[in-house]
């Protein structure tokens, strides 16, 4: 049984420089945080931001028992209260950012259990020897319903191996789609950054948590 894993995208969204600093330090913080509770963490990507140690977008891989509820109260607009480290004389004070979870796009595989191989007279051109024998074969991938067929060849060998072909190519072009759905949505996560209720505070240089007032 795999591990349950899911994304976690840290995004300064279309927000000024001071946002990519945020990002940068949170991505640290989360790391060291979450292994506490028994998950792992892997950086997978990373938008650099304007200036050293500053990220745009930062994205994280999280693995292990019940992910969804332990990375919970990470998810939504998180608030730095600081002075920014780039612009000294700016008047604002409250910065805003991001954390999302997305599903894992799953790799197809599949293994004999997950399949159905059915043997069937071919149809089509081939003469005599195509309608006696049953050398197409239909394979169906059980957990997709994908269905494909090999029936070209006299050789129903020559035809498994076609169908299995036919097979993984519908498979990847799932996954395919399946991870331009889920990059798609990471996007849109840099236009809808919402500030205010903040689910985490965070203050000063040092980058402390603090409690968020109601």
């Amino acid at each position: 049984m795999s591990t349950p894993t899911l994304w976690l995208q840290l995004s300064a969204g279309r927000c000024p420089a001071e946002c990519e600093w945020v990002v940068g330090r949170l991505a640290s913080c989360v790391i060291a945080a979450l292994p506490a509770r028994g998950l792992d963490v892997e950086e997978i990507d990373r938008v650099p931001g304007q200036h050293p140690g500053d990220a745009r977008s930062v994205l994280l891989r999280v693995s292990g028992a019940e992910v969804d509820s332990q990375v919970a109260d990470w998810l939504g607009t998180i608030q730095w209260i600081g002075a920014s480290p780039y612009r000294p004389h700016h008047k604002r004070k409250n910065w805003f950012v991001s954390v999302a979870a997305f599903a894992e796009p799953r790799v197809e595989t599949w293994n004999e259990r997950e399949l159905r191989i059915e043997t069937l007279r071919a149809s089509g051109s081939g003469g005599q020897h195509v309608n006696r024998t049953e050398s197409a074969v239909r394979i169906t991938h059980l957990p997709t319903g994908i269905s494909v067929l090999g029936q070209e060849e006299r050789s129903q060998h020559l035809n498994r191996r076609l169908a299995l072909a036919r097979l993984a190519t519908l498979l990847n072009e799932r996954a395919e789609a399946t991870k331009r759905t889920t990059e798609d949505r990471r996007w849109r996560q840099h236009t809808q950054l919402e500030r205010g209720n903040a689910v985490r505070v965070f203050q000063g240089a040092d980058f402390r948590q603090v409690q968020p007032q109601d």
